[in-house]
């Protein structure tokens, strides 16, 4: 029988350590698997019909999320008392309103939504047309560092850019995954009115262009300034478009190249140049839009020395996830997200428990924020960052949790970020505290330190990290590793990451494990809190060039 929200609410209380009034037991020094196990299957509970951005069912996360802050005697640090309402606009494109024609050589060719072509819809306007002469302008991308100025000597003032997806080979993973997220404010910085991007054979191999279409009617999303423009739209960009590869290779034709010998290009390691294309393409597309908020939550523990209780570290986790599934072949419709991010949330949460029962208080104020809309694209972080409810320069470090597979005894534990700042010797030290290791980044090539919620501090200034499970298990009968995979190719973002569906699938959850998590997770925010100095960018830090202050980069 399934428990009502609130009494599911009431009982998750009572076991994360919520006491009457007559009782006053001591201090706990490690955290609670059980109080980790309630939180995250309160969260995951189908009441909540997978916490999606705007939905009723985050907003009762969220509320939970408060008052279980509350409850542990953490002061409010949103706008509005625990919460920090983040403005947002959804849009949709308008069913059959997509279109794209190219007129080349006195013939107009009409191209076929979405085989031949998709788009999604614009944040900023109901109806959308641009029609525009071409310009090759390679992958689009531009660093003074890595020599990359694919603009070079190329006129692009009113015209559409054409470029490839991807970047050039030799570029590190993550910081081609910054330069990548530049390439629409580089187009509209050069006065380009769209934005045409080819699927290229490099990206079939990755994510093949027929995957890509099968995500197309889920809604597009950003959080909204003051003055009603939207973060990260480019008004001045007008139309875009994803091309199939043969469709791409039209545009090309009687060019001062081909576009299959770009390609060899591409895989020959080499940058393909920019140059004028002949034809013209017309964009027109129709979007629905509708302004929508949902919140972040947010509370501190303030710290106990007067000259750095003003200085905060920042522990984050996302509330949100997906919602319902649009999959028909599926009879259970809710993606319950336990491991995305109730798992995140519930560490969370026992970390913030472990501070306020501490005999002793950190010298630096710890500042926890659950935040929303990861999953569209990291909004909620994104607007705190910008908007945040401290003072940004005192912001001086923030570690992640988002999803730690709790499936398997972890044996060491990733910190994506940890080679860029003096928190990797932090994490370390926290790690071997528990009789773990710290190991490098396992996939370096999907660059994950740009993917989840701490990059938009680190877009700030702040030296972050990301905390994940390793790929070690500390049973030899499990490969921690394979485990890891199995989940992110059958589970994520699926209706099976719940408790039933991870426990047919794999055996218990692994709340002990969420416990060592929490451990190491208070443990080096403890460290950072006490410590005399402040975290800092090391000197080689890509990130730390681009993004440190002077007051957190290393001398």
């Amino acid at each position: 029988m399934k428990l009502s929200i609130l009494a599911a609410a009431t009982a998750a209380m009572l076991l994360a350590g919520c006491q009457t009034a007559s009782q006053s037991p001591a201090p706990l020094a490690k955290a609670s698997a059980t109080a980790i196990e309630a939180h995250m299957t309160f969260l995951a509970d189908d009441s909540l019909e997978g916490r999606d951005t705007g939905s009723r069912g985050h907003q009762i996360a969220s509320l939970y999320i408060a008052h279980q802050l509350q409850a542990l005697g953490l002061a409010p640090a949103g706008e509005q008392g625990y919460f920090q309402t983040v403005p947002m606009r959804k849009a949709l494109l308008k069913q059959g309103s997509a279109k794209m024609s190219l007129s080349l050589n006195g013939k107009t060719t009409d191209f076929g939504y979405p085989n031949q072509f998709f788009t999604g819809p614009s944040l900023s306007e109901a109806v959308s047309d641009v029609k525009a002469g071409l310009v090759f302008v390679g992958y689009g991308m531009e660093s003074k560092e890595f020599g990359i100025d694919d603009y070079q000597g190329l006129d692009v003032k009113g015209k559409i850019v054409v470029m490839l997806s991807g970047r050039p080979k030799a570029l590190p993973s993550e910081e081609a995954a910054h330069l990548q997220s530049l390439k629409g404010k580089l187009a509209a910085e050069h006065g380009a009115v769209g934005i045409l991007t080819i699927h290229t054979p490099e990206r079939e191999k990755v994510r093949p262009y027929a995957s890509s279409i099968l995500y197309l009617n889920s809604p597009s999303m950003g959080w909204v300034h003051k003055d009603g423009s939207v973060e990260g739209e480019h008004k001045e960009l007008k139309g875009s478009a994803y091309l199939h590869t043969d469709t791409a290779k039209t545009l090309f034709e009687g060019a001062a190249e081909s576009l299959d010998a770009i390609f060899a290009q591409m895989a020959e390691g080499k940058n393909p140049k920019g140059f004028a294309l002949k034809g013209e393409v017309s964009l027109h597309r129709e979007s629905t839009l509708e302004d929508i908020q949902s919140p972040n939550v947010a509370a501190v523990l303030p710290g106990s020395d007067p000259a750095l209780k003003d200085e905060y570290v920042v522990v984050t986790a996302h509330s949100d996830h997906i919602g319902f599934s649009n999959d028909v072949r599926s009879k259970d419709k809710i993606n319950n997200g336990l491991m995305d991010n109730a798992a995140g949330v519930g560490i969370m949460l026992e970390t913030a428990r472990l501070f306020a029962q501490a005999p002793a208080k950190p010298k630096r104020s710890i500042l926890f924020v659950a935040v929303t809309g990861e999953e569209k694209g990291l909004l909620g972080a994104d607007y705190f960052a910008h908007n945040p409810t401290r003072p940004v320069e005192k912001l001086v470090a923030n570690v992640n949790l988002d999803m730690p597979v709790l499936l398997y005894p972890f044996a060491d534990i990733v910190a994506f970020g940890a080679n860029h700042s003096s928190l990797g010797a932090v994490v370390d030290k926290a790690a071997a505290s528990v009789g773990v290791k710290q190991s490098a980044d396992p996939m370096p090539e999907q660059a994950i330190f740009t993917r989840s919620d701490h990059y938009t501090l680190v877009q700030q200034g702040v030296p972050s990290v990301f905390l994940m499970t390793g790929f070690t298990s500390q049973d030899p009968k499990q490969n921690g590793g394979e485990i890891w995979h199995r989940f992110f190719a059958k589970n994520y973002h699926k209706p099976s990451d719940d408790v039933a569906g991870l426990t047919a699938e794999y055996g218990p959850i692994r709340y002990d494990a969420g416990a060592v998590f929490a451990d190491i997770n208070y443990a080096i925010a403890t460290e950072v809190a006490n410590a005399p100095q402040r975290p800092v960018w090391l000197k080689d830090s890509f990130f730390g060039k681009t993004f440190g202050q002077s007051y957190n980069v290393q001398k």
